[in-house]
């Protein structure tokens, strides 16, 4: 949207729809996220049975995370600082990263004081060319936890995107948080994250879950396989 002060990007919700709580909960984490890290929000209305959320604009793309991408520097960049934003205190309440994962792995493995983002699709990482930065979208979801988790997940994209496993994990150790996590930890992890996306795909088939699925399997399958992991 277009306004005389510049140009706003706005999402809304039905106040009664299941998922309203999220962008509730996104205007309520904005201010502690960095602001180099995603877009200020600037307002958020409820009138007439809308919730309507607005934030400053984020020009850009979304980054390339295909093998050889000229975004790859950019994005260790990124998730290095975010493997450092603290998880906000009270009264501000998100999920630790056990309550939302504990199911599949020891909460105790994934502990940890950070802000985890989550939903590390390449659609949340917009690549701003002209300031060579990168904004990071729709913190809906996140929760407290390890300072590794994000980059963990994002290995699972980088496969899906064409990067052998050992190709993904040799760009995660580019961040310095990756070494925070034991090897153990991320074959569990690895296994875990492989286990819930596959169900997830068996409730809901989807090309992309399907892939995603296939992606995440064959890093668990790749750990599992090497000495050094188990």
């Amino acid at each position: 949207m277009h306004t005389r002060t510049g140009s706003v990007f706005c999402k809304g919700t039905a106040i009664d729809n299941p998922q309203a709580w999220m962008h509730r909960r996104e205007a309520v984490l904005n201010p502690h996220v960095p602001r180099d890290l995603a877009p200020r929000l600037r307002w958020q209305v409820a009138a007439s049975g809308w919730l309507v959320t607005g934030f400053d604009r984020a020009p850009g793309r979304h980054v390339d995370i295909a093998p050889d991408s000229a975004d790859l520097p950019l994005l260790t960049a990124t998730l290095t600082a975010m493997s450092t934003t603290p998880a906000p205190g009270p009264p501000v309440k998100i999920l630790t990263a056990g309550e939302r994962w504990g199911g599949r792995i020891s909460p105790e493995l994934l502990a940890g004081d950070v802000l985890v983002h989550s939903d590390v699709t390449p659609k949340n990482f917009l690549v701003d060319d002209a300031h060579g930065r990168i904004a990071v979208v729709d913190w809906c979801t996140p929760v407290r936890g390890a300072a590794w988790i994000d980059t963990a997940l994002m290995i699972v994209r980088l496969i899906r995107a064409g990067h052998t496993p050992a190709q993904a994990e040799a760009w995660a150790a580019q961040v310095p948080a990756w070494a925070d996590a034991t090897p153990t930890t991320v074959t569990l992890f690895a296994r875990g994250t492989a286990d819930r996306i596959a169900a997830t795909n068996a409730q809901t088939p989807a090309v992309h879950l399907r892939e995603l699925a296939a992606a995440a399997d064959a890093w668990a399958r790749h750990r599992a396989a090497e000495p050094a992991h188990v």
